[in-house]
């Protein structure tokens, strides 16, 4: 996902309504003539699309301002203008949408193929053959059409999944999720090698598939813009289950403890959304085929075990581990 964009703000303008003709028949083969004028078409609306085909809002960093069609003025002889046509912006699902300027919250498309109008065409006007009467036998009166909605909007990514993936940096998710899946993240052993999130679909038995984010690793005070996590939080918004990678080796460092790491990270939760934080989450040490995490292990196993979470252990380098990791996933996900 090299153009990950997951925020956009653009101007969108509905087509005017076309304006009613005044116009009278002059065929000679019609007596005493009369109005004639049609009335205007209807403007194009503007159309939200959800597309499952898309993971990014990258078109809308390039072009900000978006118009529909314009409705065509009536014409004589009873003639209606063409409406014009509708614009449909696809997005891909996961989009939720805000007014720029209020910050109010307008739509959340989260099926693919949902749709929803967010600026509205204006009505065609009305031509001089509406206004004739027994007193008025040659009106001239006509109406124009009413402009279409305009306004600015703001759109807002969150990545679709089942699984968000939580951990400092290195902690290993990037090798799980390329290990588990055909996502390939680049993996290095320097802080943020993850960049941009990263979507991994795994496959299980029995024709079962789970649907995973990687994010860019949280650090201390990410859900006040430290790091590079804060700005990739919203993704795990949507998850239905988080898997908490933790890590003892001494790669991790001489300050880092995991017991730690897992009650920073938490809190870095509920600082960006209460609800995130009470999510159920999978809590698994990584590279248990190290000596270091065989031995912390044990403490870290009962350390938790007296909050009443359960440790799994796991190797995303060797597999070890994984299957079972990969189940609980699975069980949590459709609780």
């Amino acid at each position: 996902m090299p153009n990950f964009i997951d925020e956009a703000t653009v101007y969108v303008k509905a087509g005017d309504g076309g304006d009613g003709a005044a116009a009278f028949r002059r065929e000679p083969h019609v007596p005493r003539g009369g109005p004639s004028g049609g009335d205007g078409g209807n403007g194009g609306s503007v159309i939200l699309l959800a597309d499952g085909q898309l993971n990014t809002l990258l078109d809308f960093k390039y072009k900000r301002h978006y118009d529909a069609e314009r409705g065509e003025n009536g014409r004589n002889k009873d003639q209606y203008g063409h409406g014009g046509a509708d614009l449909v912006l696809r997005v891909p699902v996961g989009t939720a949408v805000f007014d720029a300027d209020t910050g109010d919250a307008i739509c959340d498309l989260t099926v693919s193929g949902a749709r929803f109008v967010i600026a509205e065409g204006g009505k065609g006007g009305l031509g001089n053959i509406h206004f004739k009467s027994s007193i008025q036998q040659a009106p001239r009166k006509t109406t124009p059409g009413t402009p279409g909605e305009q306004r600015r909007i703001r759109f807002e990514l969150k990545l679709m999944a089942d699984v968000g993936l939580l951990g400092f940096p290195n902690v290993g998710k990037s090798t799980f999720i390329s290990r588990v899946s055909r996502a390939r993240p680049k993996i290095a052993d320097y802080p943020f090698t993850t960049m941009v999130p990263n979507l991994g679909v795994v496959s299980l038995s029995d024709d079962r598939t789970l649907v995973v984010a990687d994010i860019p690793g949280l650090i201390e005070g990410a859900a006040q813009g430290a790091g590079l996590g804060h700005q990739f939080l919203r993704h795990v918004e949507r998850t239905r289950v988080l898997l908490h990678i933790l890590e003892a080796s001494e790669t991790a460092g001489p300050d880092r403890d995991p017991l730690q790491d897992f009650d920073t990270l938490n809190r870095e939760l509920a600082g960006h959304a209460p609800e995130l934080a009470e999510k159920p989450q999978v809590v698994v040490l990584n590279k248990s085929d190290l000596t270091e995490t065989a031995d912390a292990s044990g403490p870290l196993r009962d350390a938790l075990a007296a909050r009443g979470i359960e440790l799994m252990t796991m190797s995303a380098a060797t597999g070890q581990g994984l299957p079972e990791v990969l189940e609980a996933l699975w069980a949590h996900s459709r609780a």
